[in-house]
């Protein structure tokens, strides 16, 4: 059996970071699904999805990495191209990925104590993203 879900949420940009672990267990709950696979996935160039231990100072941590490896302020030929300014948000995204793949059990997630899904918006400014699950198995 295969899912398709969506989850829809505004972002501030800028290194925004938002817990979607609540959203992404109960569309699998909800899917009929007991074992199997869920694939996270956002639309869109300038946004990732990891899993992160959701707590202020990590999530602090994380947006610090971000600006010592791929710095906004710097010339990026994205933006000498494009004039959007968004340059480092593009490289930022590669950097990150744009899907992540969890395992399901039991009509679960199966993930750490402190483990939480995350979307990381690098965008330079407010976005309306889009979060497309595959939920897969038995």
């Amino acid at each position: 059996m295969v899912v398709t879900g969506r989850i829809s949420l505004d972002t501030r940009g800028e290194c925004d970071i938002i817990d979607i672990t609540p959203q992404v267990a109960e569309q699998v709950a909800q899917s009929g699904v007991t074992s199997g696979l869920v694939t996270v996935f956002v639309a869109g160039s300038t946004a990732g999805v990891t899993t992160i231990e959701f707590e202020p100072g990590l999530v602090s941590d994380l947006k610090g990495l971000w600006q010592r490896i791929a710095p906004k302020g710097i010339p990026y030929d994205h933006d000498r191209r494009w004039g959007d300014g968004n340059g480092y948000s593009h490289v930022r995204a590669s950097l990150l990925g744009a899907s992540l793949a969890v395992p399901v059990s039991g009509k679960a997630l199966v993930l750490g104590t402190w483990q939480q899904i995350v979307l990381v918006d690098f965008d330079n400014r407010p976005r309306s993203r889009e979060i497309i699950l595959q939920i897969m198995g038995d």
